[in-house]
Order: structure tokens, then sequence, then C-alpha cells
């Protein structure tokens, strides 16, 4: 979905930061799409994920396209930064009709998230803490950039963060830094800031993971 608020200098979808961009479809349309695989979705075990860009910026469209799944029986997932500011009925609205949460957390340590993302983790941790009240199912993914989120420090905050939201937290996702989005800001005119840094490397991604194992008993990359 279009439109984002945080500004990640290594987005591999800078093209969907503008919520003017793309096309508009109804809840309607987009059913007719998803039931017409409804075959793979059974056969595979999979749902439907709402992503983007910042899929919390369109929480009215979430909660109706939610929820006409849910009256399909298909499982529903929410990719999300947690960027969320109104904790009201709107937001209520989605989370009661969402499966599962996948909850990308860029930078424990919010002095390092503030030149990574353009905005303070804030607003993330507090809708991780939310969703661990409401004992909604989560994922925390966590980006590895080298010299942006691969210092043992780091790791270990996140860990201990993960570790107070409880039982709710099904999985820890690593996810390497790659480049290949870069090209979509080459396209935009854009200045792509990390030229200079490549893939964390299996030492990288092996020591983050143990680190991360002290907290948690299910971290994958």
């Amino acid at each position: 979905m279009q439109g984002c608020l945080m500004r990640c200098k290594y987005c591999h979808n800078r093209d969907t930061w503008d919520t003017d961009g793309g096309r508009e479809v109804t809840v309607p349309e987009l059913m007719k799409d998803i039931t017409s695989y409804r075959h793979f979705i059974n056969a595979s075990g999979g749902g439907v994920t709402a992503s983007g860009g910042e899929a919390m910026l369109q929480q009215a469209f979430v909660a109706e396209l939610f929820a006409a799944c849910k009256a399909e029986g298909i499982h529903t997932c929410l990719d999300t930064n947690g960027f969320v500011r109104n904790y009201d009925e709107q937001l209520e609205a989605v989370l009661d009709v969402t499966d599962l949460v996948l909850l990308d957390i860029k930078q424990i340590n919010d002095q390092k998230h503030i030149p990574l993302t353009h905005v303070s983790n804030r607003y993330t941790l507090e809708f991780a803490r939310h969703l661990a009240a409401k004992g909604k199912k989560m994922w925390i993914r966590y980006v590895v950039v080298p010299t942006w989120s691969d210092d043992d420090e780091s790791a270990e905050g996140l860990g201990q963060f993960i570790q107070s939201l409880g039982e709710c937290v099904e999985k820890v996702e690593l996810l390497p830094y790659h480049e290949l989005g870069k090209h979509k800001w080459d396209v935009l005119g854009d200045p792509y800031e990390l030229t200079e840094i490549h893939p964390p490397k299996k030492e990288t991604m092996d020591r983050i993971q143990a680190i991360l194992g002290k907290y948690h008993d299910n971290v994958k990359y």
C-alpha cells in the first residue's frame, strides 16, 4: 500500500513513500482477485498480508479488507513498522481482524534509529507493547545493516525488549541488508546514501542470532 512516514536509508520500496502513487482499488475488487487464488492459499497454508509502504496509513481500508478475508476464512497478516500515533476504534478495528503482525523494529537505540529512519522509534515500541497487552501474535523483524544495526549493544537491547513482550512474540526474524532496491532510488533521482554498505557476512548474522537467542528461543534468518 502507498505511503510511509519513515524514510529508511535502505528502503527497497522507495517508490511506495508517496501517498499519491499507485492505483486505487476497492475491497470487492481485491477480494475477487484474492478468492481466485483460494486453492493455492488453502494448499500452501498462506493468507493475505497487507504491506507497503505502510499499511497502517490506510487503516479503514485494511480493516475492511481483513474483515472480508476473515469472512472467507482467509488468514490475515499485517506487515508494519508500527508507526502508530492514535490508539482509537479504527486501530482496534484493524487489530480485531488481524491474525498475525509482522513488526519491523529498525533500531532499538533511538539515537541510531532517528538518523537511520528520520523518525523516533518511540511509536514503534509503544505499538509493540500495545500488541503484547492484547496478546496479539507477532513476529519481530530486524534488518541487519552493517555499521547501522549490527553492533552487540543494539542486539542486546533489542533482545531485552523482545523478552519483555512475552509469549505473544512467536518468532524473531533477522533480515540481512541487501542492495536490491537501490535502482528504485536511482530511477526516482534520489541519492542512495548506503552505496558503501554491503550485505552482512554470515559471521555477523550468526553473531546477532546468538545474542538474540539468549532472549528468545526462535530466532531465524
